[in-house]
């Protein structure tokens, strides 16, 4: 994502803006997840390493912040997270 909001959020109605700027909000950890776990995993410096995962880990810890309350204000959101967990648990 590099910085660029990936989605028109000023076309976004005045009732769900909060939602999508928590979505947004987790697509860009999850992408500084990513970033720092593939840096991670070029460099051979032990110190360098032990310090983009624990970023990696720090950037999971967002995503939750934004989760949890994503699913505070998106009920349909809570519903389906649910919903998706009892297939996995039904398929696995």
């Amino acid at each position: 994502m590099l910085s660029t909001i990936p989605t028109k959020l000023d076309k976004t109605k005045k009732e769900d803006i909060d939602k999508e700027i928590l979505r947004v909000g987790i697509i860009a950890e999850y992408d500084a997840v990513s970033l720092y776990e593939q840096m991670a995993a070029m460099t051979e410096d032990k110190r360098l390493k032990t310090i983009l995962l624990d970023i990696a880990k720090e950037e999971k810890t967002h995503v939750g912040e934004f989760q949890a309350l994503l699913l505070k204000l998106d009920k349909q959101q809570e519903q389906e997270l649910i919903e998706g967990k009892k297939e996995v648990e039904e398929k696995t």
